[in-house]
């Protein structure tokens, strides 16, 4: 029986390993994509808030060209650091079900089974899109993951969404020359934007380079038109593709599924002690952002690697 199953092989999910390592813990890390397999779906040329040295796990320095490091450099970073340390990390191996047992879980992935006295949870919220709702959301023309702007040169792009990620893709798919279209659900472009980037998008915006219909939802989507619900009225535009930069959200299902709270207000937040990150069902933990539930805008990589500490001394006295 191992001391520790880490679910998820993100930042946050190699921090608990590392913590797990230094304790003397048993431990496993089991991921269902690639190595921080959400990082690696972010944008091409996607730019991180935070500085480098605010992303760093286990005391390795993470060095980058620039103070703000690039989706690229972080893949290499947390590559390199898993190699460093040797983390028992098992890649393309999704949990399937979570069962209690006397003292501890077994856990049975794609792969093999495992038992454990302790269950960590690192699991993020980029893995489940917040959809729209709406008539031809299902299209192939429709995506919630942006990745790269080339392949939308020349097309009608309609970009739902005001934050960063609609953002960015919509200043990168205008300047490989798509005729975008944005449709902000509010007046006016989020106030999180990345400080850098918001003039830029605001500009293009007031110039008339970039159409943006403010207070606005899409209604329905069809093979080459889209139907945007205005307050002056219904739109309907030329479109090819849309890009649903509209938010993600936390595995809830699996929460539920393993008897944890979740508060009955619209933020969906999970229960547990910030003092040790323990869940209401005692042996299971959250680290990361998964502890936000639909607030995502609260834990991010630099202010969630604590968790990893917290967890792994609550469990090294325990064992």
């Amino acid at each position: 029986m191992l001391d520790v199953v880490i679910i998820g092989a993100g930042p946050i999910g190699l921090a608990c390993g590392i913590e797990a390592q230094k304790a003397g813990l048993s431990y496993v890390i089991l991921e269902k994509g690639c190595l921080v397999n959400s990082l690696y779906n972010y944008p091409a040329n996607m730019t991180f808030f935070s500085t480098s040295e605010r992303l760093e796990i286990g005391g390795v320095p993470f060095t980058s060209l620039q103070s703000k490091p690039n989706r690229a450099e972080a893949l290499e970073y947390y590559r390199r650091v898993t190699m460093h340390f040797q983390l028992q990390v098992r890649l393309f191996e999704a949990v399937q079900q979570v069962q209690p047992l006397h003292k501890g879980f077994e856990v049975t992935s794609t792969k093999a089974t495992y038992t454990c006295k302790h269950l960590i949870l690192a699991t993020g919220f980029y893995d489940i899109p917040v959809r729209m709702n709406v008539p031809g959301e299902d299209l192939p023309k429709v995506t919630h993951y942006y990745k790269d702007p080339h392949y939308y040169a020349f097309q009608n792009v309609l970009v739902v969404g005001a934050n960063n990620s609609a953002v960015d893709a919509a200043l990168e798919t205008y300047r490989k020359a798509a005729h975008v279209t944005m449709v902000l659900k509010h007046d006016d472009i989020g106030e999180r934007v990345k400080y850098w980037v918001r003039p830029d998008v605001v500009n293009r915006i007031a110039e008339g380079s970039i159409k943006a219909y403010t207070n606005a939802t899409v209604a329905a989507i069809r093979e080459q038109e889209v139907d945007i619900q205005t307050p002056e009225g219904l739109v309907t535009i030329p479109n090819d593709f849309v890009i649903a930069m509209t938010g993600y959200q936390p595995n809830f299902d699996l929460l539920k599924q393993l008897g944890i709270g979740l508060s009955d207000d619209n933020k969906m937040h999970p229960q547990y002690n910030p003092d040790t990150m323990e869940t209401n069902v005692p042996g299971i933990y959250l680290a990361g952002v998964v502890c936000g539930g639909l607030d995502t805008h609260v834990w991010f990589i630099e202010n969630s690697r604590e968790h990893a500490v917290l967890i792994m001394q609550q469990i090294a006295a325990k064992v």
